[in-house]
């Protein structure tokens, strides 16, 4: 069974006590049978007695001794321990830098980052290369893993050759060092200096390759100039940058750190309640998430083109759903075919609506990811702005079934939440914790807000067009505040973990698309909201339409979660 937000939680309680009548029943129901447990109180009717005390102290010291033994069932792991040991290592997330140089741009465009190397290390372990960051108003603490041997898997480099040199952009030079690994072993990161001599070989250590895969970053974290084949790049999974002219990044294999370093569920549980987002629909959105049940009980349909006998209705869990495979366009679900209902079901019922999540590792094992998706029944219509005009595109973003989604990434050294990712139709934007907006002053639980009619989400309230800004031509982001709330703790429901073993709703595994096809003619609709603009206008218009996602546009209904490439990958 996947979880609800409270594993354990009072059935009747609050009627019970309100009515002082009835039983007290707590239903206890963790997946996989290791745990459950229904117990009930029985209350005498309070009419003419008020409830015993006594009762309410055994009841609330029960209780308590419930959920501390289901905890201590479910505890253990190295989750937010400090260390994890991975391949005869002990690896640290570590804090404490000491800064080296500091890059300033030379012209207006240039960019700017600050260079740091690990200090006060603990005793037995090594840095692992030093740590860049690029310049920001609210940067996050500096933070890469530095590294013990517990069994001769660590070599120092061979030597040191000089990569780089700076001494235009700074009143001090700036030395990158590129490390020889002996063989079979990887430098992971480079290191940095403000003197000609060749660092010790002290200054870090070499991975071995088995604990190693490529990987990639989506900018460089600094480059000189830009007619120079030099940039500096950071691994995400160990905080080291590297630098070249197409420096090859590693980091940490997925399947190297042992799922100890995993969250369990009680873990889970506390991370979601304290750092899962608020989400803010814009004041005038018409089309509100809801639940999956929530949609199949409102008269969705599913159909399939190798059937003449019509749609067929989608019973609540969705067993009856095609399961697994790919989408091979031999399934679509629909809205109920009469009018009155469609409009009903394309308001959603954000009462009804669950935050659905995911949990998975990432960053070699290093870090958890809690993914939360949203359901919509329908995403509304796109508007347009050309210059200072605002153009509503009639169907053009029209379709059913709108996922959408936002990710948490959480440190498994010390179970602080880093970042967090807002999706934003086929890309999306990664946030360091620092830069997000709260909910409350001291709270730590952020803000998503979630875009007009598109469901996009972004960290701030605001307007951003999508497409080619510089010519003043894209298709409206727009956020704002003062709408519909949603606490994603309070509807929460996990359906996937797999390191868990959690069995995964049956909808979930329904691979095709949750909308049908489109069934207008995009250029045509486009044509008639766009007849009164100058021709350079109207191509301009044209060619952003004919750019984005056909997701976006409605031409083709959007798969569900499992469809996505960010379940199984990194976000885009």
């Amino acid at each position: 069974m996947w979880i609800q937000s409270s594993y354990c939680k009072p059935i009747s309680l609050r009627e019970s006590i309100s009515k002082y009548c009835g039983p007290i029943q707590i239903a206890c129901d963790v997946p996989n049978s290791l745990f459950k447990l229904s117990v009930s109180f029985p209350f005498p009717k309070a009419s003419t007695q008020l409830m015993d005390p006594y009762r309410i102290l055994l009841l609330l010291f029960f209780f308590l001794r419930l959920h501390e033994g289901w905890a201590t069932a479910v505890q253990g792991g190295q989750f937010a321990k400090g260390s994890i040991e991975v391949g005869g290592l002990q690896l640290r997330e570590h804090a404490t830098f000491t800064k080296i140089w500091t890059a300033a741009p030379l012209n207006s465009g240039d960019s700017s980052a600050t260079f740091f190397s690990p200090s006060s290390l603990p005793s037995g372990f090594f840095p692992l290369g030093s740590h860049a960051q690029r310049h920001n108003p609210n940067p996050s603490p500096p933070r890469a893993l530095i590294a013990r041997d517990t069994s001769n898997s660590l070599a120092s480099p061979s030597d040191f050759t000089v990569l780089f040199s700076s001494n235009f952009s700074s009143p001090s030079p700036a030395f990158f060092w590129l490390p020889i690994p002996p063989p079979g072993y990887t430098a992971a990161g480079h290191v940095i200096t403000t003197s000609p001599q060749k660092p010790p070989l002290s200054s870090l250590r070499c991975l071995p390759n088995h604990l190693l895969e490529p990987c990639h970053s989506d900018a460089p974290t600094w480059s000189p100039k830009s007619d120079l084949p030099f940039t500096v790049h950071l691994s995400y999974s160990l905080g080291t940058f590297v630098a070249g002219g197409e420096p090859p990044l590693h980091c940490l294999k997925k399947n190297v750190i042992a799922l100890a370093a995993m969250p369990n569920l009680t873990q889970i549980m506390a991370l979601i309640q304290t750092f899962s987002p608020i989400f803010n629909f814009h004041p005038n959105e018409l089309y509100l998430p809801s639940s999956v049940p929530w949609f199949f009980n409102n008269g969705a349909l599913l159909y399939t083109n190798s059937s003449s006998n019509g749609p067929v209705r989608i019973d609540p869990p969705g067993t009856n759903l095609p399961q697994g495979g790919t989408n091979d366009g031999a399934y679509w679900l629909d809205l109920p075919t009469d009018a009155a209902s469609q409009n009903s079901i394309k308001a959603g019922n954000l009462s009804s609506a669950e935050a659905y999540i995911h949990i998975k590792p990432t960053l070699g094992g290093t870090a958890t990811d809690i993914v939360f998706w949203l359901f919509y029944p329908f995403n509304g219509p796109a508007r347009a702005r050309v210059g200072f005009i605002d153009i509503a595109l009639g169907r053009i973003g029209e379709h059913v079934g709108d996922w959408e989604h936002v990710t948490q990434r959480f440190s498994n050294f010390d179970g602080e939440m880093t970042q967090m990712y807002f999706s934003q139709h086929s890309s999306g934007e990664w946030v360091n914790a620092a830069e997000l907006e709260y909910a409350a002053a001291g709270e730590r639980r952020p803000v998503a807000y979630a875009t007009l009619h598109g469901h996009a989400f972004y960290s701030k309230a605001g307007l951003v067009l999508q497409g080619e800004v510089e010519k003043k031509i894209g298709i409206r982001d727009e956020t704002a505040e003062g709408g519909a709330v949603m606490d994603a703790a309070a509807g929460c429901v996990v359906v996937s973990a797999e390191h868990l073993g959690l069995e995964e709703p049956a909808w979930l595994q329904y691979m095709r698309e949750w909308g049908p096809k489109v069934s207008y003619d995009v250029d045509k609709e486009l044509g008639k909201m766009i007849r009164f603009l100058p021709g350079k206008m109207k191509r301009g218009l044209r060619t952003l339409v004919s750019r984005l996602p056909k997701e976006m546009l409605g031409e083709e209904g959007p798969t569900g979660p499992k469809g996505k490439a960010s379940w199984n990958g990194e976000e885009s």
